[in-house]
């Protein structure tokens, strides 16, 4: 079996998070990795997007690609920040036609806290972030788990 090789881009918002969750959810395959549950990973990098508009973006996946980095996965706190990222469809176009890699959106479970606020408040009212959240949604207990 050919190991996957992924990379995380987080929010730069969060530029300080050390990845605690993203590699948790990744060894027990949840959330948006639970699409790996039969296959071998490697998390080969883990950057920010350099802030607003993504300055590290052009940078980070060529990079990661170097490396033999073939998944992008941007971190759950692209969509559970508020606002969620407004350059996330932007960021997915630019490296799936520039560098060829798949591009996830998210990483670790929502944790139940941000999912109550976005569905209460209604953020994720329109079809690609309702398509976004998908991977990273999962049950209750599990979400709690990630508060």
């Amino acid at each position: 079996m050919k190991k996957i090789k992924i990379g995380i881009i987080i929010c730069n918002r969060y530029y300080t998070c050390t990845g605690g969750k993203c590699f948790r959810s990744a060894a027990n395959r949840e959330g948006a990795f639970s699409v790996y549950k039969d296959k071998e990973i490697e998390i080969t990098g883990f950057t920010s997007c350099g802030g607003c508009p993504g300055s590290n973006i052009e940078y980070a996946p060529e990079e990661m690609k170097k490396n033999g980095v073939t998944h992008i996965h941007f971190a759950t706190g692209f969509l559970v920040g508020y606002p969620p990222c407004p350059y996330m469809e932007h960021f997915k176009k630019f490296i799936t036609e520039k560098y060829g890699m798949k591009v996830i959106f998210g990483t670790h479970p929502i944790p139940q806290k941000y999912y109550l606020t976005h569905t209460r408040i209604n953020t994720w009212n329109n079809k690609f972030l309702s398509d976004s959240i998908k991977p990273s949604l999962t049950d209750e207990l599990t979400r709690l788990s990630y508060d």
